[in-house]
């Protein structure tokens, strides 16, 4: 795929300076783009490789402008710009519609004719895959489960029975949608399975990370709603509800029937209890513990959970221990000593 400058600025909704007719056939970082390329800055880290760049084109804010002579689409937001045009100049390879031979597919199971249907896939009893789906190598769909038109099933995904997957989602390989929630009762000294009922219904326009796994509900269904973007070896339990345009980040953990809202974002390694709830547009920082209700938008941090700024306080606070420590150690001895001026 190629397009013009003048195109690609029309795309992104930027201002173009420059050569508008110079064609570009890819995207690339600063240091490696060549003349057919786009690159972009956002922010101070890369505005040193600027003047050294042999890009084609760069995407820039008006404040990283500063005296670059050479092509440039402005954009108030250069990564999204960039992402639109990387999006158009490097599609993904699309299999051909069809179905593998060694597929094996229900009787009664509706495939929409212009799905591809790869190699050892297995759908089971009642299950529909809309119109344009890709179901990857080794893929399992399970009884009456369906997937959505235009969504893209990586190799080895599994959708358990009943799930329900929205149109133009991205599952990557190894994710498992719709295991058994963890649910067991006490007999004694025995553990007794407690059946899980429900189902797992995602949202159209979501992305779900390799190994990722999102249970399926004990009574009613896990829930996750549109647009949210999930990472890598996620694990999401019974009954949890995620809001809207939430992104999460990889190896965190959520606790069964817990509420994220909408617009949250989750770093890396985060761990959320049970039965609780984060309010919409809350940004919990990595490695953090939520152990209690947030109710209120922020950016929260540190184990227990708290507010941002809080938690940069104390950790100043933290780093100086040991010094407060040894002064408060010679405070001490000082008092002692004049104690004992004072007895005799």
């Amino acid at each position: 795929m190629t397009a013009t400058l003048a195109e690609l600025a029309r795309l992104c909704g930027g201002a173009l300076r420059g050569d508008g007719a110079r064609r570009i056939t890819g995207v690339a970082s600063l240091a490696s783009a060549g003349p057919c390329d786009i690159a972009f800055v956002a922010g101070g880290a890369f505005r040193d490789q600027l003047h050294g760049t042999r890009a084609g084109g760069v995407i820039l804010s008006a404040q990283d402008l500063g005296d670059y002579a050479g092509d440039v689409i402005l954009s108030d937001n250069p990564r999204l710009a960039f992402t639109r045009i990387a999006v158009l100049l490097h599609p993904p390879p699309r299999p051909p519609a069809g179905v593998h031979p060694s597929a094996v597919i229900a009787a009664d199971a509706v495939v929409a004719a212009d799905t591809a249907i790869g190699a050892q896939v297995v759908i089971e009893a009642g299950a529909r895959i809309g119109a344009g789906a890709i179901i990857g190598p080794g893929c399992v769909i399970g009884a009456g489960a369906e997937i959505g038109a235009g969504s893209w099933l990586h190799a080895n995904v599994v959708v358990a029975h009943g799930c329900l997957l929205g149109a133009r989602c991205v599952v990557h390989g190894g994710a498992v949608i719709g295991s058994d929630g963890f649910g067991f009762a006490r007999d004694g000294a025995r553990w007794e399975k407690t059946p899980q009922l429900g189902r797992v219904v995602v949202g159209d326009d979501v992305e779900i990370g390799a190994n990722t796994a999102i249970d399926r509900g004990a009574l009613d269904d896990t829930v996750i709603e549109r647009g949210v973007k999930l990472d890598n070896l996620i694990h999401v339990a019974h009954n949890c509800v995620i809001g809207e345009d939430t992104a999460i980040a990889a190896c965190v953990g959520i606790a069964g029937s817990t509420r994220v809202g909408k617009r949250c974002t989750l770093a890396g390694q985060v761990g959320v209890v049970g039965h609780i709830e984060i309010a919409d547009d809350v940004h919990v920082m990595g490695a953090a513990v939520v152990s209690h209700t947030i109710r209120e938008p922020g950016t929260y941090a540190g184990s227990p959970i708290e507010p941002y700024q809080d938690w940069l306080r104390n950790a100043v606070r933290m780093r100086q221990l040991d010094d407060l420590a040894r002064r408060l150690k010679k405070l001490e001895q000082r008092i002692a000593a004049l104690s004992e001026g004072e007895k005799q």
